[in-house]
């Protein structure tokens, strides 16, 4: 009976610590023009699925959703940058996560992994930090244009800059002292904090009450909106010039996954016999299954959680902690009213938080060693700076080759990484 009762806690508290999700997750994507209630629905479908599956099949207390970083590469890279249809982004995440099962299912992925070099792949994390980051303070309105320096601040009079920052501080303070649940937390704050600056400023872009344009419903409650379910445009996403976009996503998933897996089962000493990681090869398998599943069902791609630490520390220990969660879930899928009340002001506050989290590989980029640290500089550089996770992973991939090639070091360059070059410069010249 204490052991339930801890699996169970422990559930409760991954899932306080990740349901920023369903606010964040809709407010994204919906600007790459889905409807927002359906996206609520897509969301809490992912969360559920994947997190039961990673529960029952893989057993361990990881909760799986939409990943913070592949909902913004979709929405501004995929869809606003490349020109894809969300239909077609939904398939090119289905075509992704049916290549991530391939190679997790007959271990190819070992192949893969090596190819990517490792410094590489920080920076990659590193760069869609400050994407992520980036995007934030773009949809607060903290960031705006600026026909002198491209981007500006904007004043800091404005009401809804002041309440950004104290929303953002106070969570902050919140997250430092590891309280369960800060970003939800942070996030209602400042939505109850936005709702004077309707009323007294006249801003209508502060909380949108009813907006018909977000959801199909008035009040609270509504029933689940299953609109962008099987929306999925397989053939079209299968354009050659989209292949970077599928591995693009198949890429991050994957290393996301694998990194996420390994910092939890190492940090909560959840390893087998071998002194790997417990169940690994399920654990990724559900991983690729909660991105298929995302392209069926219209979400960005899922992806384990490394806020699932939190239910770790509660004492979570087995699969029920993910169960746990994953049916805490469920009732918000009847909540998108509810959800749409949020304001860019106050979601954004997760994307600036996340973007932070995601800084740590910069410190184990070996920057000593120009050879492998100026690829990983041109990869995090590239993200932000181009607005395009897909162009950052190209050319941190295209300059490593190219550095190795001309100091002779070719043994270091791997066929499938030659492969992935080659792939990448015919799509680029497309």
């Amino acid at each position: 009976m204490k052991l339930i009762k801890t699996e169970v806690l422990a559930g409760t508290s991954s899932f306080l610590a990740t349901v920023y999700i369903v606010a964040v997750n809709p407010a994204i994507l919906s600007q790459a023009g889905m409807p927002f209630g359906a996206v609520v629905t897509s969301t809490v479908l992912v969360s559920f699925l994947g997190s039961l599956m990673m529960g029952w099949y893989a057993k361990n207390p990881i909760i799986v959703a939409p990943g913070m970083g592949m909902n913004a590469f979709f929405t501004f890279t995929a869809v606003k940058y490349m020109g894809l249809t969300y239909q077609e982004a939904l398939g090119a995440v289905f075509w992704a996560g049916v290549f991530f099962m391939l190679i997790s299912a007959f271990n190819f992925r070992e192949a893969v992994l090596k190819a990517i070099p490792d410094n590489v792949r920080k920076g990659v994390s590193v760069g869609i930090g400050l994407f992520i980051c980036f995007v934030g303070l773009q949809n607060a309105h903290i960031v705006v244009d600026n026909p002198a320096t491209l981007v500006g601040l904007r004043s800091l009079k404005d009401p809804l800059s002041i309440t950004f920052f104290v929303g953002l501080f106070v969570t902050a303070i919140l997250v430092v002292k590891k309280q369960s649940g800060a970003l939800i937390a942070g996030i209602a704050l400042t939505t109850l904090l936005c709702i004077p600056i309707g009323r007294w400023w006249g801003d209508a872009s502060a909380v949108n009450f009813g907006d018909p344009t977000l959801v199909n419903y008035t009040g609270l409650f509504a029933w689940p909106d299953f609109s962008l379910v099987f929306q999925a445009d397989f053939i079209g996403s299968l354009k050659f010039s989209y292949i970077p976009i599928i591995f693009a996503f198949a890429f991050t998933d994957m290393f996301d996954g694998i990194s996420t897996l390994v910092g939890l089962t190492e940090a909560a000493d959840l390893k087998d016999d071998n002194g790997n990681p417990r169940n690994l090869r399920q654990s990724l398998m559900t991983d690729a299954f909660s991105t298929l599943i995302a392209g069926l069902t219209g979400s960005s791609p899922g992806t384990a959680y490394i806020e699932s630490a939190v239910g770790i520390q509660q004492g979570g220990r087995t699969g029920q902690t993910a169960i746990v969660a994953a049916f805490l879930f469920l009732p918000l899928m009847f909540l998108s009213p509810l959800v749409s009340l949020v304001p860019a002001t106050a979601s954004s506050i997760a994307l600036v938080l996340v973007g932070a989290f995601m800084m740590e590989p910069v410190k184990d980029i070996k920057w000593h060693n120009l050879e492998e640290s100026l690829p990983a500089f041109i990869a995090l550089s590239f993200i932000p700076f181009s607005y395009s996770i897909t162009q950052g992973i190209v050319f941190g991939l295209l300059s490593y080759t190219l550095i190795k090639i001309l100091l002779g070091k070719t043994k270091e360059v791997s066929p499938v990484l030659i492969m992935i070059n080659i792939l990448s410069i015919i799509a680029l010249c497309l």
